[in-house]
């Protein structure tokens, strides 16, 4: 591994466990140790299904965010921190389908860890990381993205939603 690519990598890890392993990881760990909540096994079938939908849903987060961090590393050659942005536009893999893959990945797995551990406080957790990307989204990132990625960035968005994926992946007319 280069010297670069090694750099890379720290920089991946450092932003991986500043942003999503708090946000997916000790947030709701705290919330379970506050509110008395474990993991078990539903006692009744309605119960089972739903933590079942939230295994597949959490399954699904996790491999969203993994394909984004990756398009971020390989195509952007930038990580998910706000102060370690990719230098490059990404528009390939999931971000395709939606501009924000990785809030939506994280989205999934919140909302899969709710269902799994049947916890109100988790699915408001959730709701939550929802509205604050909601918010902070158009009125800060996309402004910033806009303004480093100009006319290229305004015509992904006229394709690509922000969190709620398009049914088939967008192509550009011309590699961005």
């Amino acid at each position: 591994m280069s010297g670069g690519s090694l750099g890379l990598l720290l920089r991946h890890l450092l932003a991986v466990a500043m942003l999503p392993a708090m946000v997916a990881g000790l947030i709701p760990y705290w919330l379970a140790r506050r509110n008395g909540i474990s993991l078990h096994v539903g006692d009744a079938l309605p119960a089972i299904a739903l933590q079942a939908l939230g295994l597949v849903l959490l399954g699904i987060g996790v491999v969203l965010f993994v394909a984004s961090l990756r398009r971020f590393a390989v195509d952007g050659r930038g990580t998910l921190a706000p102060w370690d942005p990719p230098r490059h536009l990404v528009v390939r893999g999931p971000y395709r389908y939606v501009r924000n893959p990785m809030i939506t990945g994280v989205a999934f797995v919140l909302a899969g860890e709710a269902l799994l551990l049947q916890s109100r406080p988790h699915a408001e957790w959730a709701l939550l990381f929802l509205a604050i990307n909601a918010i902070y989204i158009p009125l800060v990132e996309e402004p910033l993205l806009a303004q480093r990625h100009g006319e290229a960035y305004r015509r992904y968005c006229a394709h690509v939603p922000r969190l709620l994926p398009r049914l088939r992946p967008w192509t550009p007319e011309n590699q961005l």
